[in-house]
């Protein structure tokens, strides 16, 4: 009997400290200020927080490249680090949702310029851009279960995913990418 309220007792208290909250109420007049988008590439993940940095969901993301690291230039197949911001959103007919991010930025170009200055990359190298979360290709989500790296170096997640954050997230919305 002690096992059972004992087993009863650690639910409860699970129950009370994980994931299961009832989700906030979403902004009807949601503005640039309204959310922050986090993609972790090493945990392939998309989280949203709202603006009291309270984080509110996670979505399952694949990127370019296998190798996880910085875009070092176009044609390289890496997602870009560091900080963007939603700059315009779009149906896309091959991936239903695009919303494009600012790469290149101010960010994005001293780094570039550092790199081909280091002789890191070639000297006729160019940045690329066309950067954006978007959808996969219709029927196939299980690129995303699968982790499945495909893209040419934007994130992607599943098409019903896309179109919660394409409808939820306003253009200037913050996007902080890292490793």
């Amino acid at each position: 009997m002690n096992t059972l309220r004992y087993s009863l007792f650690l639910l409860a208290i699970i129950a009370l400290f994980t994931s299961f909250r009832k989700p906030k109420r979403l902004l009807t007049h949601a503005d640039k200020d309204s959310y922050s988008v986090y993609i972790i590439k090493s945990e392939y993940a998309l989280k949203v927080y709202d603006a009291d940095g309270e984080w509110m969901a996670t979505y399952p993301v694949v990127f370019g490249s296998n190798d996880l690291g910085d875009k070092m230039m176009q044609g390289d197949r890496k997602t870009p680090e560091g900080t963007f911001h939603i700059t315009a959103k779009r149906k896309h007919p091959k991936w239903g949702y695009f919303m494009s991010i600012d790469y290149p930025n101010e960010e994005s170009i001293a780094k570039f310029n550092q790199r081909k200055a280091e002789g890191k990359i070639p000297y006729g190298a160019k940045i690329g851009g066309e950067i954006g979360i978007h959808g996969t290709w219709p029927n196939e989500d299980f690129a995303i279960d699968q982790y499945r790296n495909w893209t040419e170096g934007c994130v992607s997640t599943k098409n019903t995913y896309i179109k919660e954050l394409f409808d939820l997230l306003p253009v200037g919305t913050r996007v902080e990418v890292r490793r």
